[in-house]
């Protein structure tokens, strides 16, 4: 060893090598992305084919209103609660499965408004559902 030179000390290195860390993250990653969607299916069952016609959205549903006056109307047209569920039925063709909506007039009373909803649904309309307007947000 010569005079004057001191011998180098290696230090301790302070910081983490996180490169092999994140090289295996990512491939846990990628190997929980491929089996996430073989584990969604649970087990394996052969389903049964089902004859069953496709639900039909296409059909326009039947609009019946009832005005602050308490007068019934189908779309454009006046009707009295006598003859709106034979005109339901016409208007129908008689598929009683047709969706018909019931608009009233907010002053209305509620009785009135349940009363008619009754008279549709004792003509066989199972899918009635009442028309509001959304609420605005202040």
């Amino acid at each position: 060893m010569a005079i004057g030179q001191k011998r180098a000390r290696r230090r301790p290195e302070a910081a983490i090598n996180v490169t092999p860390l994140v090289d295996v993250m990512l491939v846990l990653l990628i190997i929980f992305m491929v089996a996430a969607p073989m584990m969604t299916s649970g087990i394996s069952v052969d389903l049964p084919k089902a004859s069953a016609k496709p639900l039909n959205t296409d059909t326009k549903p039947i609009t019946v209103s009832m005005k602050s006056d308490g007068s019934v109307w189908i779309g454009d047209a006046p009707i009295s609660e006598d003859a709106l569920v034979s005109r339901l039925l016409t208007d129908s063709h008689n598929d009683t499965s047709r969706r018909v909506f019931v608009r009233a007039d907010a002053k209305i009373d509620y009785g009135q408004v349940m009363k008619l909803m009754g008279v549709i649904t004792s003509g066989g309309f199972t899918h009635v559902a009442l028309l509001a307007q959304a609420q605005s947000e202040h």
